[in-house]
């Protein structure tokens, strides 16, 4: 399967096509879960800013956002922030590393903004599962929510990190789809190669225990609830934490783009299989067959 990639690609490729040439730009994209960004040259043509809006800003500034984004940007993050964003980065094109790789690496920092942003919460809860080793009890759920009707959920406890997906499916065939994909989940852990991945649990309507006294939970038919459950060994160095937050944080916009293709994949194989039958009735059409006989008076008569 087609793994979604943590950085976005438009601020990936705009900034490395500035860096080039600089001039002048002023375009709005949107990302996964209505992300918006606003990159531009509000001044001069090699000072771009990039601007960001996130509905769950205020949650993520609550788990330690700005703190994450201040040690990944240091002086890029901008004082004033733009009007109807939430977080701006004034980047100089001229003070960017003359070095490739460091270059490249540069860039990519930049589109890796709103990753970052989301990795505040995942960051608290491996620290704090750190420090409740020693001791008893569970670490404060955290709520983010990303999307009108979903949330994310993240608790620490003293030998795990539990991290929880609402998901709505809009059709009846999204929800089983969905229900397909997870338990290939489960099942595939089963497997001596994967056993230490994390395990995944997967319930449709009741939500886990872990958040069943949050209020305003739904409780209707068209929603799954996700849980991954996070052991030390997921996130025992900085470099496996990095990319254990970069796959879990996707998991809702992975799990629903591999829906939707796989109903366009149905949808092209039925009509080539209609294409097929229709040419099999096209060939199983008998021809007429068509005689002429003459009457004694020399006219034609044609019987079929």
């Amino acid at each position: 399967m087609i793994l979604l990639e943590p950085h976005n690609v438009i601020i990936q490729t705009t900034v490395s096509e500035k860096l080039q040439k600089p001039s002048s730009l002023d375009v709005v994209f949107v990302d996964y879960d209505n992300v918006r960004f606003h990159l531009s040259t509000p001044d001069r043509k090699t000072v771009l800013l990039l601007s960001m809006h996130i509905r769950c800003w205020d949650e993520l500034v609550k788990y330690g956002a700005l703190d994450v984004l201040q040690r990944e940007y240091g002086s890029l993050l901008s004082n004033q922030v733009e009007p109807e964003y939430n977080v701006s980065l004034e980047i100089d094109l001229e003070q960017v590393p003359a070095d490739p790789e460091a270059r490249e690496a540069f860039v990519m920092s930049l589109a890796l903004l709103k990753r970052n942003a989301l990795a505040a919460p995942f960051e608290r809860g491996f620290a704090t599962q750190k420090a409740l080793e020693a001791s008893a009890g569970q670490g404060e759920l955290m709520q983010i929510h990303y999307r009108d009707e979903e949330a994310m959920y993240i608790q620490a406890a003293p030998d795990r990190v539990t991290v929880i997906f609402s998901t709505v499916f809009r059709e009846e065939t999204d929800r089983i789809f969905g229900k397909v994909f997870l338990q290939e989940f489960v099942d595939a852990r089963r497997q001596p190669s994967i056993q230490n991945a994390p395990q995944v649990l997967y319930s449709s309507r009741d939500p886990p225990l872990e958040i069943r006294h949050v209020p305003g939970l739904r409780n209707s038919d068209d929603i799954g609830y996700v849980t991954f459950v996070l052991f030390p060994r997921h996130f025992g160095n900085a470099e496996i934490a990095a990319a254990t937050i970069s796959q879990t944080q996707l998991f809702r916009d992975y799990l629903h783009y591999h829906i939707k293709c796989s109903k366009a994949y149905m949808h092209s194989r039925m009509r080539f299989r209609v294409t097929e039958f229709q040419k099999v009735l096209n060939r199983a059409k008998t021809e007429v067959a068509t005689t002429e006989r003459k009457t004694a008076s020399g006219r034609t008569m044609v019987s079929r």
